[in-house]
């Protein structure tokens, strides 16, 4: 998620743009970047569910002594993302202000937005990548060597065509969609947007109606990259973004299948629904100019029997769940339903 241009959002034709800087840190290092504990540092906001699917996969697969965390404040200032939540307004590994600093280190005068997820080289503070679609994957399987004894395979290469076919479809018409229809610029954007989001929704219904994952008897990526949008859908894009068909409370099967993923280790404990309802209704001026945020919604559904374990289902499949969430990335208790 990008900081560029909130007050424009609404106000011109909106399009998703690529990663810029797509280096990889591999096991391998082929791009110059190797996989090494302590080297680099993920840079979030918990706002943003691209970013936070870096959240979840970092938690599940235990990397959280191996790859540090930075988080940003969820409203943004004219230079983006900022980490005024830090002691001096600092962030205390890399010591800037703000995330373009390590942009800038990377490419002096780069003229595109600065987002998160980001990942960056301690040592030089440069930034090596923004690439939202591929970090969770290479966390899946380049940087296996420093997995927690138990984490879960999240990429299995046996059904991979399968996720990648889902997780085409998921990207397209729903984690972009909910975008494309609130920041559409007419009628007709924004009818085609809303009416592609809820058709896959309702095929998302469907298939979820007998099994309790995406793919397979086991979380994998395509369920962090469903549940990152999910987990939003009630408290800012119903309302802020227009996608107002039904609340995902209406549904029966997303509403319980989000609800088993928010009550599993790596999921929940990832998310701050303060930070996001924050984010959007004040930082998206160009929408919603008074800047007020919604009191609600009731945030005590997401705690209560979901029953998806009668589904079947090994969460994480011949793993364990992964440990307590560290005391310095406790989500407060304002965020927490």
């Amino acid at each position: 998620m990008s900081g560029a241009g909130n007050t424009a959002y609404g106000r011109k034709p909106f399009q998703r743009s690529r990663a810029h800087f797509t280096d990889r840190i591999t096991a391998d290092g082929r791009d110059g970047w190797p996989v090494e504990a302590g080297r680099y540092r993920l840079v979030v906001s918990r706002a943003c569910p691209w970013a936070s699917r870096s959240l979840v996969s970092r938690r599940l697969l235990g990397l959280e002594s191996a790859l540090s965390l930075a988080v940003a404040d969820p409203i943004q200032d004219d230079r983006s993302w900022r980490f005024t939540l830090d002691p001096g307004d600092r962030d205390p590994v890399l010591g800037i202000g703000h995330l373009s600093e390590a942009y800038d280190r990377r490419e002096t005068g780069y003229p595109g937005g600065v987002s998160v997820p980001a990942i960056v080289d301690v040592p030089s503070g440069r930034l090596v990548t923004n690439d939202y679609q591929r970090i969770t994957l290479d966390l899946a399987t380049e940087w296996t060597a420093l997995h927690r004894e138990g984490a879960p395979d999240l990429y299995p290469k046996a059904l991979r065509d399968e996720i990648d076919a889902v997780m085409t479809d998921v990207y397209e018409d729903v984690n972009n969609g909910v975008y494309r229809a609130g920041f559409a610029t007419d009628q007709a954007r924004y009818d085609d947007a809303y009416a592609r989001l809820f058709r896959r929704l309702e095929l998302l219904a469907e298939r979820l109606s007998g099994q309790r994952y995406l793919v397979g008897d086991t979380l994998t990526e395509a369920d962090i990259r469903l549940f990152t949008t999910l987990v939003r859908f009630d408290a800012v894009y119903h309302g802020h973004f227009k996608c107002n068909r039904w609340k995902l409370t209406e549904n029966r099967v997303l509403w319980a299948y989000v609800r088993d993923l928010y009550q599993t280790p790596g999921f929940g404990d990832t998310v701050d629904f303060d930070h996001i309802k924050r984010h959007y209704y004040q930082v998206h001026s160009g929408i919603n100019p008074t800047g007020i945020v919604p009191a609600g919604p009731d945030l005590a559904g997401w705690l209560t029997p979901h029953h998806r374990e009668e589904l079947g289902g090994r969460p994480f499949g011949d793993g364990t769940p992964p440990g307590p969430v560290p005391e310095t990335e406790r989500i407060p208790a304002s965020g927490r339903p």
